[in-house]
């Protein structure tokens, strides 16, 4: 059954992040923001700021158990010619103003591989990412790590999502947070990045699909079924890690944030899970069928009266689109 009702609530009262939380990111973010703009150092080289990340594309979930939320926003940055040979210098620049204001200079601040991050007692931390369009005409992102510059298109990404998101009749970003957090409840496939999560499940909605079969993502325990189905049968199909590309256009892939260890768990975690959505869907039994959606998502996942709407999907020529994945080796 699909209990179209009780995923309404469950997203709204469990997954999403609360009003007042995405509140005190805002006021946080600004503080951060005002404190690194009056920096005497850091001040004139900035350029404005920006959300990145789950926070930008509204994926962003609410915290499972002990867990912290986090969000990034990327610093615009002005490009400062003597430090060309040394993109890691725009990471320790941003560092060095934390640590000497007042106030977060004694709050646990650390320098990541493309970010500072700023973490807050028991709630949340922030990553703050350099980011510069460069004179050459390149937009980028630091790798402190390898000490060189990452290619990077936040308003293509931003672009992209909202194409998928609307061929999916705005149930793909509902997915995408449903998939996060099943992943922290469950701790399963914890190894691969959220930005990949979310490439891939993404980039298996199309306007074909959506025309082949009618109707796969009118709803979001469909649309959750259609694209965690399709995600297996792509990923069944591929036993070696894929290459990932960043869908902004870019040029980047997403390759280096996983190994194929961490992909082959995934990709046997998600077939796991696409059979487990799969059985609680099909399921015609009401209370049962709570069990299961339960046995995913955890107690809070509620049962509400009147609103299951006992449906079977077809199980949409998944063989044949297998096939066709196997035969031609890379498909979607």
């Amino acid at each position: 059954m699909q209990h179209v009702n009780s995923f309404r609530a469950f997203l709204r009262d469990t997954v999403n992040l609360s009003q007042a939380k995405l509140d005190l990111l805002d006021s946080r973010v600004e503080a951060i923001y005002k404190a690194l703009r009056n920096d005497p150092e850091l001040g004139p080289l900035i350029l404005g700021k920006e959300r990145q990340g789950s926070w930008a594309q509204r994926t962003i979930i609410n915290p499972v158990g002990e867990k912290e939320f986090d969000a990034d926003f990327m610093l615009h940055l002005a490009e400062v010619p003597e430090w060309a040979d040394s993109p890691r210098t725009y990471v320790d620049k941003v560092y060095a103003a934390l640590h000497r204001h007042s106030i977060y200079k004694d709050m646990p601040h650390t320098r990541k591989c493309r970010c500072v991050q700023l973490r807050y007692a028991n709630s949340m931390h922030v990553d703050v990412v350099p980011h510069l369009f460069l004179v050459d005409g390149r937009e980028v992102i630091v790798n402190r790590d390898d000490n060189q510059w990452e290619q990077t298109n936040p308003d293509g990404f931003t672009a992209w999502m909202r194409e998928k998101d609307d061929i999916a009749d705005d149930n793909l970003r509902k997915v995408i947070r449903l998939m996060k957090f099943l992943r922290d409840h469950k701790n399963s496939f914890t190894g691969t990045r959220s930005i990949i999560l979310t490439t891939l499940l993404g980039e298996r909605v199309s306007q074909a699909t959506a025309l082949a079969r009618p109707g796969c993502y009118g709803n979001v325990p469909t649309a959750l079924l259609t694209i965690v189905e399709d995600l297996d049968i792509w990923l069944q199909a591929r036993p070696d890690k894929p290459s990932i590309a960043d869908p902004s256009g870019s040029g980047a892939t997403f390759d280096h944030r996983w190994n194929q260890t961490t992909y082959s768990y995934f990709r046997a975690r998600i077939h796991t899970h696409a059979q487990e959505i799969r059985e609680a869907f099909d399921e015609q039994d009401h209370d049962r069928s709570v069990r299961l959606w339960r046995s995913l998502f955890g107690g809070s996942f509620p049962s509400l009266p009147g609103t299951s709407s006992p449906s079977r999907a077809p199980k949409f020529a998944a063989a044949s689109l297998l096939t066709t994945a196997t035969r031609t080796g890379r498909a979607g």
